[in-house]
């Protein structure tokens, strides 16, 4: 398992502050993956890697790897990182783990490089546009973030941070198709599944 990207994020960065304290001394993680991972992790893929963004200690990735992808985990919490570390490592996953340490305003993915690229409770409209653009041809976009419902138990939530009607299917680029679109009540979050067409021959 190799690290990337720590001199990406500042020492001062609010969201590192914030996602630190959260997974720093006294946190347990699950590690289960979420319904939408699993869900793209069984579907057919091409081949090649898995693009996990803001991953946090994530059981998406380890259930990639398990299945035998390799894996690029990012997220701007090397504390977050590390809970992923070390638990890929006592599963024997360590080798197909890059963990990379970044904000993702500043951090990109290859284009057409992952057969699957997935982001879990986070929203940017230009870090998804960056993440469809990295989906491979005939691979897969999951999405999942806030809507605006999530305003009720968090008024003071940026507009920026949460999906507005119709979003993400509606910002997808041109050779993509919606396999699922659909609200996630309970969590006031929506996910969307979208594959991009396979290259013509």
């Amino acid at each position: 398992m190799s690290a990337e990207g720590s001199g990406l994020v500042p020492g001062d960065h609010p969201d590192r502050i914030k996602w630190n304290a959260k997974y720093g001394t006294g946190f347990v993680p699950s590690f289960r993956p979420n319904p939408l991972a699993v869900r793209a992790l069984a579907t057919v893929l091409p081949d090649g890697p898995v693009a996990d963004l803001a991953c946090g200690p994530s059981g998406s990735a380890l259930l990639a790897a398990e299945l035998g992808r390799r894996v690029t985990a990012v997220d701007v919490s090397e504390a977050a990182l590390a809970l992923l570390g070390e638990e890929a490592s006592r599963r024997g996953l360590d080798h197909l783990i890059t963990l990379v340490h970044a904000d993702l305003s500043g951090w990109a993915p290859e284009p057409r490089s992952y057969a699957l690229v997935l982001a879990i409770g986070f929203w940017d409209a230009a870090v998804f546009a960056a993440g469809a653009a990295a989906v491979a041809d005939g691979g897969l976009l999951a999405w999942e973030a806030l809507t605006a419902d999530a305003r009720r138990t968090r008024p003071g939530l940026p507009a920026e941070w949460y999906l507005k009607p119709g979003e993400p299917a509606s910002l997808l680029p041109p050779g993509f198709g919606v396999l699922d679109q659909s609200e996630v009540a309970a969590r006031n979050r929506r996910r969307l599944l979208g594959r991009r067409n396979p290259a013509i021959p």
